[in-house]
């Protein structure tokens, strides 16, 4: 929902711009045809050229009283605020287009359609390649090497992903279907893709570092 400044018709005149009980006075420049002739000399004669009427834009008549709302316009500028359903899947750019919501047309005519801009706010952990999502999970190297359940967060809030174990750096581990949906198939999801990253600690405990080395000598 966001508020909106556009014109609607003035409900005073009904977008006639002239005030209410007055009459129309015949255009002075094309009097009354709504066209004008314009004659000039070429080298190959008299050219003449048929346009429409600058003064009255092609109605023949004029206002003879304007109307106080809208000040002769038939047109006010007003603002509401405005509901669009995002469908699931958009992407950053996409354009919605509602229908009637634009500014309304000249002499009471309908309303034009409004076309909204999409501008997707991006969310760091989180990048998106198609309806696929992707990040990056950092773990330590135990659990790396022991397998371990991490949480890790998704567009539907934090959940567990299971390290399996002998886990390597690099390596890919899929949450199926907890991607983007599809535009216009919502059924139809994505999957979220998470690269590991193992954490080497750069200082060790004596004890750890003697565990280790145990380790290494079996």
């Amino acid at each position: 929902e966001f508020e909106l400044s556009h014109l609607e018709t003035c409900e005073v005149c009904v977008g006639t711009g002239a005030k209410v009980g007055s009459k129309m006075r015949i255009c002075s420049t094309c009097g009354g045809r709504g066209q004008v002739m314009r004659t000039e000399q070429t080298p190959f004669g008299m050219f003449s050229q048929v346009s429409v009427c600058p003064n009255c834009g092609g109605d023949g008549e004029m206002i003879s009283e304007y109307c106080r709302k809208c000040s002769g316009e038939g047109r006010i500028r007003v603002k509401k605020d405005i509901k669009v359903k995002i469908p699931p899947g958009v992407n950053k750019g996409s354009i919605l287009r509602v229908a009637g919501e634009g500014d309304a047309g000249p002499r009471g005519a309908p309303p034009g359609d409004l076309y909204v801009y999409l501008d997707i706010e991006e969310i760091p952990e989180i990048q998106r390649d198609g309806i696929n999502l992707i990040s990056t999970v950092s773990v330590g190297y135990l659990d790396a090497i022991l397998g371990a359940v991490v949480k890790v967060k998704t567009v539907e809030g934090m959940t567990d992903l299971q390290i399996p174990p002998g886990t390597q750096p690099g390596d890919v581990l899929v949450l199926a279907r907890k991607g983007a949906p599809k535009l216009n198939k919502p059924s139809i999801r994505g999957d979220h893709l998470f690269t590991i990253k193992v954490s080497i600690p750069k200082r060790i405990s004596v004890m750890e570092r003697e565990l280790l080395e145990e380790l290494a000598s079996l």
